[in-house]
């Protein structure tokens, strides 16, 4: 005997998936023919598969208690492919809101209204693209290439053409492809990497990496292989401050650095969302701070903004990196020789500080402290602040959340209600930091927040967003 509910549960499951078919080919076209990029609260739906799609539709549950639905969202994309759109982010979830907001109506009016100062018909925003090149092939370098990669669209945009390493042996080429392709924390790149042994070169999605050998920024000749005018991005750390970096742009063919730590003396730090004005200085050196600083500045501005920060302290349980020992030996910092897979180990940071560069009004108010705890990747800052004024829980969630939906830093800040968030959860986030809602404390003006970061590919969005910005290529947010 066939148990009707059982069935209509099945046949409602094929009927969405067959719409989220329809969508995936729609999607696609707006990113390729008018580097549209359509969201789910902020959830990219570029290159996902049927399934991501229906999960980023049902992750809506976490931000307004209620599922968007594709039946929903679909028409609203077929709408957009009529139109002559140009570049931007159009978050479809929030076209429903608003639509059933309005009490619905006609959908194709309405989608020509929300959208009506998108749809100019300009095609690209750089009139050719703009070369960058990595010196260094780490961790925070590959997971850059992947979103590089990624978000090539039509070519016309950022174009990874390099990677300056050392060369470590006869087979460096093939072994650095595969640290590519494959990643214990990651997973698979999305897509296909082959090598051209002749150009010494990494193929990913038709992308040619050339991987070049040098043991000096100097010494690199970049416009041999037709690189002119790039944006070099140092993952290494080795140069700091003015003096090192500024070796970078004495090489031919490259213009400015972007250093994937926080920079020493004037160079500026950068928190994109929070004081990215400090990009259009035409500095030709800057720093991306670091992956802490990045993870709790944005939610630092928007409680200082509407709730006053006395003082407070920082804590950080970062997870291990290659800067500690997989097993004990000797290192020149302090309790870092201790096996880091076994230990949790207390250690400094320079978080406080670099709030206060970032945000000057909390200079002096903060001190910061951290653990690295065995753990591959995701950390958890926790901010214990005293407020200037009292407030409530679902005060200062509510207004978390708002921040994190639509706001200026709703790129930096994510939201989750789940009880059962851990942080292998949070691999693949690509904000700055989570704030985990559940875990809100506040008791008049004293308030406790858990932010949950992705130390290493949350981060490497905001190094993507800040040499996006300085190329000419901030994408707007739609519906306004």
């Amino acid at each position: 005997m066939v148990d009707i509910k059982t069935e209509e549960y099945f046949k409602d499951w094929k009927e969405r998936e067959a719409i989220a078919e329809a969508m995936t080919p729609l999607i696609g076209k707006l990113y390729r023919d008018h580097e549209v990029i359509c969201t789910v609260f902020d959830r990219p739906l570029v290159n996902q598969s049927t399934i991501d799609i229906l999960r980023a539709h049902r992750f809506a549950r976490q931000i307004i208690n209620r599922e968007i639905w594709v039946n929903d969202t679909h028409p609203m994309l077929q709408t957009m492919t009529k139109m002559d759109l140009a570049p931007g982010r159009v978050d479809l979830a929030k076209l429903v809101l608003r639509y059933q907001e309005q009490g619905n109506g006609d959908v194709e009016d309405f989608v020509a209204e929300q959208l009506k100062d998108l749809s100019t018909g300009k095609r690209h925003q750089l009139s050719e693209p703009r070369d960058v090149v990595l010196y260094g092939f780490g961790r925070i370098g590959r997971l850059v290439a992947r979103i590089l990669v990624e978000q090539a669209g039509g070519g016309n945009k950022l174009r990874l053409r390099a990677a300056v390493v050392r060369k470590g042996g006869d087979n460096d080429l093939v072994k650095r492809a595969s640290l590519l392709r494959r990643d214990s924390v990651h997973g698979h790149f999305e897509g296909t990497i082959r090598v051209d042994e002749a150009e010494n070169a990494i193929i990913a999605n038709g992308n040619m990496i050339r991987i070049i050998y040098a043991d000096a920024p100097e010494e690199v000749d970049y416009s041999q292989y037709g690189i002119s005018d790039a944006i070099v991005i140092d993952n290494t750390g080795k140069w700091r401050d003015r003096e090192g970096l500024s070796r970078h742009i004495q090489a031919k063919g490259a213009s400015q650095v972007l250093l994937t730590a926080p920079g020493k003396g004037d160079i500026p730090n950068v928190v994109y969302g929070v004081n990215n004005e400090l990009l259009d200085s035409g500095d030709a050196i800057l720093s991306a701070a670091s992956c802490t600083t990045n993870a709790i500045v944005p939610v630092l501005k928007a409680v200082s903004d509407k709730f006053g920060i006395e003082n407070g302290h920082v804590e950080t349980c970062h997870s291990y990196t290659n800067d500690q020992n997989l097993i004990d030996n000797y290192h020149k910092k302090e309790r870092r020789g201790r096996s880091a897979p076994l230990n949790m180990v207390l250690t400094e940071t320079g978080a406080a500080k670099a709030i206060a560069r970032a945000l000057p009004e909390l200079a002096g108010k903060l001190t910061g402290n951290a653990i690295r705890v065995p753990t591959p990747n995701v950390s958890l800052a926790i901010l214990n602040l005293t407020l200037s004024k009292e407030t409530g829980v679902e005060e200062m969630n509510t207004y978390l959340r708002g921040m994190s939906l639509d706001s200026p830093l709703q790129d930096q800040i994510d939201f989750t209600n789940s009880p059962e968030a851990v942080s292998t959860d949070m691999v693949g986030s690509r904000y700055a930091g989570i704030v985990d809602s559940l875990a809100t404390i506040v008791q008049g003006n004293r308030c406790v927040l858990y932010i949950w970061y992705d130390n290493e590919y949350g981060y490497s969005y905001q190094v993507v967003r800040i040499i996006e910005q300085i190329s000419g290529l901030q994408l707007g947010h739609w519906p306004k």
